[in-house]
C-alpha cells in the first residue's frame, strides 16, 4: 500500500482523488492549503504528493519548493489549468516529477501516479550488496562467486564518481539493480534519478521525451515541455536498454555527453545541463557499430566505466543462496512460513540452464510458492513451475490454434457484424483475469504479475468487466 498526498483546495477534486486511489489499495491522506500539506510532509511523509497550483494562501509552486527542501527525492505531481501553464513548466524544470492540466483525465493521472511510484521504488528501496542474511525487507544483488566479486567491486570504484557508466549484460541479471547501487552509493545519492526505458517509448517521442520541445514544434505541441535531461539537473538519469535508441537521437546524446547542453526540439536556445548518465544495454554494441546501427563515438562516451554482468549459467554457484533470497522474500509477501526445499528439488534448479537468468530463476520460485503454499518444496513441484517458461517459449501448438480457430468461426457466426471483435477480446479478457485471480486467491497485486499488468491496469479491466474486488 502507498500512501499518497492530495492538496488542492477544491472539496469535490479531493473527493474524487479519495474514491480513486483508495479503490486501487492506496492509502490516501488530503490537504485543502499547501501549509497543511507541509506539515503532513513534516510529520508523516507520502510517497507520492498530488498539488494544485493555485490556491489561496500558499501556492503549489511555493509549497513545492518547500517540498524540496524538505524531501528532495519526493515526487511531486502539478495539477494545473492552462492559465497557469508557464508556472508548471518552471515546477518541473525545477524537479517536479510531471503535471497534469486540469480538469485532468483519470487514465493520465493514474499513469504519471504509477510512474511517480515507481521512481519511488528506485530511488528510496534500497539495494544491499550479497547481505550475510538473505533478506525480503530490501532488494539485493546476491552472488559470492569470483565473477560477482568482480562486479560489487566495479560498483565501488564507479559510485563515488561522476563518470559515465555503461552496464551490461543479458536480460534477467540484474543491470537495473546494479545501477540503483551505483545511484545510491554516489555523490548524487541525495538527488532525483530519473529512469528512461529507451526501448518502452515509442522512436517518435524518445526525443522530446529526453529534450523537451518548444511549442509549435510540431503537432500537438501546444506548450513547452520539459525533458528528462533538464528534469534531472543536478541528479541522475539511467538510460536502459540505450543499444535501441534510434540514430537522429544518438546524435543528441552525444552532444549531452560531450558539452553538457541541449537544444529543446524545434529550439534554438542552448540550456547546460549537470546530469550523471548511467546507461544499459542486452545488445553488442560492437555488432551494432559495425552494422551501421550504433555510433562507435557515443559508445565511447558511454563506456567510460564499463560494468559487465555475468549471466547466471556463469555463476551457477550463486544459484543456492539467490534461491534463498526469493524464498525468503515471496514467502513473507505471500504470508507462507517459513518454506523447506528438498536437497534434490535444489539440485534440479541448480542444473537447470536459465536463459531468461536471475529474473526467471526468480519467477520460478515465485510460481513455486504459490503452487506449494507452504509444503515442502519436491521435485515434481520445480519441474511443474518451469512447465509453465518452456510453454511460454514455445510457438503455440497447431492443436491450440485449431482449437482456438474453432472457436473464433463459431462466435463470429453467431455475432456477424455488431461487436463481434470486442466482445470476443473482452470475454478471452475476463477470463485470463478470473483465472489469475482464483491462482493468487485473489491478491490484485499478484494477479497483475502473473498477467504482466500494472495494478491499476488490472482494477480498471475488473471494473470494466464487473469483476468482485478481491484482497
Amino acid at each position: 500500500m502507498s500512501k499518497i498526498l492530495v492538496v488542492d483546495d477544491e472539496t469535490g477534486v479531493r473527493n474524487a482523488f479519495q474514491d480513486m486511489l483508495v479503490a486501487l489499495g492506496h492509502d490516501v491522506v488530503t490537504a485543502s492549503t499547501g501549509e497543511a500539506g507541509l506539515e503532513i510532509v513534516r510529520s508523516d511523509p507520502p510517497q507520492v504528493v498530488i498539488t494544485d497550483l493555485s490556491m489561496p494562501g500558499m501556492g503549489g509552486l511555493e509549497a513545492f519548493r518547500q517540498i524540496r527542501t524538505i524531501e528532495p527525492k519526493l515526487p511531486v505531481i502539478i495539477m494545473t489549468g492552462r492559465g497557469t501553464m508557464d508556472t508548471a513548466i518552471e515546477a518541473t524544470k525545477l524537479g517536479a516529477f510531471d503535471y497534469q492540466l486540469k480538469p485532468f483525465e483519470p487514465e493520465a493521472m493514474l499513469a504519471a501516479i504509477e510512474r511517480a511510484l515507481e521512481s519511488v521504488r528506485l530511488m528510496q528501496r534500497g539495494v544491499a550488496l550479497n547481505p550475510e542474511e538473505p533478506v525480503s525487507a530490501t532488494d539485493a544483488i546476491i552472488g559470492e562467486s569470483p565473477v560477482m566479486q568482480e562486479v560489487f567491486k566495479a560498483i565501488g570504484r564507479v559510485a563515488p564518481t561522476d563518470a559515465t557508466a555503461l552496464i551490461r549484460g543479458e536480460s534477467g541479471t540484474g543491470k537495473e539493480l546494479v545501477a540503483r547501487a551505483i545511484y545510491q552509493h554516489s555523490l548524487r545519492a541525495a538527488a532525483p534519478l530519473l529512469v528512461v526505458n529507451c526501448v518502452a517509448i515509442p522512436e517518435t517521442l524518445l526525443e522530446s521525451e529526453l529534450f523537451g520541445y518548444e511549442r509549435g514544434a510540431f503537432t500537438g505541441a501546444n506548450s513547452r515541455k520539459i525533458g528528462k535531461f533538464e528534469q534531472a539537473h543536478g541528479g541522475t538519469i539511467f538510460l536502459d536498454e540505450i543499444g535501441d535508441i534510434p540514430p537522429s537521437v544518438q546524435a543528441k546524446l552525444l552532444r549531452v555527453l560531450q558539452q553538457r547542453t541541449l537544444q529543446r526540439v524545434g529550439g534554438n536556445e542552448t540550456i547546460q545541463v549537470d546530469v550523471r548518465i548511467l546507461a544499459a544495454t542486452n545488445r553488442p554494441l560492437e555488432r551494432a557499430i559495425s552494422d551501421g546501427l550504433f555510433r562507435e563515438d557515443l559508445y565511447h562516451r558511454l563506456n567510460v566505466v564499463s560494468v559487465p554482468i555475468p549471466p547466471l549459467g556463469d555463476r551457477r554457484s550463486d544459484i543456492p543462496k539467490l534461491v534463498e533470497y526469493f524464498l525468503n522474500r515471496y514467502s513473507s509477501e505471500l504470508k507462507i512460513e517459513k518454506p523447506v526445499i528438498s536437497e534434490e528439488a535444489l539440485e534440479t534448479i541448480c542444473k537447470v540452464d536459465w536463459p531468461g537468468n536471475v529474473r526467471q530463476l526468480e519467477h520460478c520460485v515465485y510460481r513455486v510458492l504459490i503452487f506449494t503454499r507452504g509444503y515442502p518444496i519436491q521435485v515434481s513441484d520445480v519441474n511443474r513451475a518451469r512447465d509453465v517458461d518452456q510453454a511460454s517459449q514455445q510457438p503455440v501448438s497447431q492443436s491450440l490454434e485449431q482449437s482456438l480457430g474453432e472457436l473464433v468461426s463459431r462466435h463470429l457466426d453467431a455475432h456477424v457484424g455488431g461487436r463481434a471483435h470486442e466482445e470476443l477480446l473482452d470475454k478471452a479478457d475476463r477470463l485470463l483475469i478470473e483465472e489469475a485471480l482464483r491462482r493468487t486467491n485473489g491478491n490484485q497485486t499478484h494477479a497483475a504479475q502473473l498477467l504482466g499488468l500494472t495494478r491499476p491496469t488490472l482494477h480498471a479491466k475488473m471494473q470494466r468487466h464487473g469483476i468482485a474486488h478481491a484482497k
